[in-house]
């Protein structure tokens, strides 16, 4: 009796020890800092927001219109700035470099980027009135928190979730992930705020995140708002390279 006493206490304190590392290790989990890896002083503005210098990978162009991108969680946005400038020619773009990506300052959490986030929209809009949000990944829940609180013209989500929280959930599923979890990154709180015309850009054969994730985010919006795209034959990290995704972005 003692020894299965002594079985189930052991396997107690491995199994909190389990907990306690997932909750110190989640950020890293998340965020996956990229150094920059294109640009130049043409290119990168840097900003002052929220207290801390962040570098936003730029094509300016003076006009109303703009197109304001958030990336994922390992990506290094001054390399898609080809590419959304391409889908968007006629307009000024702006991709920014969260927390310890790309030489900007600080570290990233989910209250620092929504932050961040939020306070270079206000920039850009003294500038342009009419700014597109674009997330991918990752960044589709910094625009959608973006689009629930600001007058964005557009929202475009690339290979969306519902919420970080239910993917880690699926993931682990041993561990209690709703109350472990600090950066929730719950976009379905936010989607029924959004008025602005969204479109949900899904790849086919997202081997990252489940099909069931962005339907379900697809559902959370007001009927009529958002519309939902699915990219055949590509995967989480691939359906930029596809021809039909610049279309996809700009309409």
């Amino acid at each position: 009796m003692r020894i299965v006493f002594g079985m189930a206490l052991a396997a107690i304190a491995l199994y909190a020890l389990a907990c306690l590392g997932l909750y110190l290790a989640q950020r890293s989990l998340i965020f996956y800092p990229q150094p920059r890896r294109y640009g130049n002083e043409s290119t990168v503005l840097k900003m002052q927001l929220n207290g801390q210098q962040l570098l936003v990978s730029s094509r300016q162009q003076a006009g109303p219109d703009a197109v304001l991108y958030f990336g994922g969680n390992a990506e290094d946005v001054s390399g898609s700035l080809p590419a959304v400038s391409a889908a968007f020619p006629d307009r000024a773009v702006y991709l920014l470099h969260y927390r310890g990506y790309g030489g900007s300052a600080g570290k990233p959490s989910q209250e620092a980027v929504f932050a961040d986030a939020l306070a270079l929209f206000d920039k850009l809009h003294a500038e342009h009135a009419h700014i597109t949000v674009i997330g991918r990944s990752l960044g589709s829940g910094v625009a959608v928190h973006v689009a629930s609180q600001r007058p964005v013209a557009r929202l475009v989500l690339v290979t969306p979730y519902d919420s970080i929280a239910g993917l880690a959930a699926q993931q682990f599923p041993i561990f209690p992930v709703s109350i472990l979890l600090t950066d929730k990154f719950e976009s379905w709180r936010d989607a029924p705020q959004v008025t602005a015309p969204t479109t949900i850009i899904a790849a086919e054969n997202d081997e990252l995140i489940p099909r069931a994730s962005s339907e379900l985010l697809f559902s959370r919006f007001k009927p009529g708002v958002a519309r939902y795209v699915q990219i055949p034959a590509t995967g989480h990290n691939t359906i930029s390279d596809s021809a039909d995704y610049p279309k996809a972005l700009s309409h």
